[in-house]
């Protein structure tokens, strides 16, 4: 499967899991083009519940990054999985939201 830094693929974060999640990709292209490498960093995302608010952690993503439902990805943990474990890519995160992503990573991992 082809994807790229900024995809929102579905998967299983952890193999135990019954069911795929979308998840961001974060890797940069070259790690996810290489054929050597094959394993890929994500940021976990979970379905936004009604009336549920958004923690400081996380950030918002709908349609306009191609979702069909409200959604938030966690930027507390960053999981590092197998490429086998995506299975399509349902998804890209929109530029502002990707600007976001990263401002909230650093702010986060206090990267500067």
């Amino acid at each position: 499967m082809n994807f790229t830094q900024w995809d929102i693929v579905r998967a299983r974060i952890n193999e135990h899991d019954r069911d795929e999640h979308p998840a961001v990709v974060l890797s940069p292209p070259e790690v996810c083009a290489a054929a050597g490498a094959d394993k890929i960093n994500v940021l976990y995302c979970t379905k936004l519940k009604p009336a549920e608010s958004i923690s400081a952690h996380r950030i918002y993503l709908n349609a306009a990054d191609g979702l069909e439902f409200k959604t938030t990805t966690n930027c507390l943990f960053i999981h590092t999985i197998a490429k086998t474990r995506s299975s399509a890519v349902i998804g890209r995160v929109s530029s502002d939201r990707q600007q976001q992503i990263a401002r909230r990573l650093r702010e986060i991992f206090r990267l500067g």
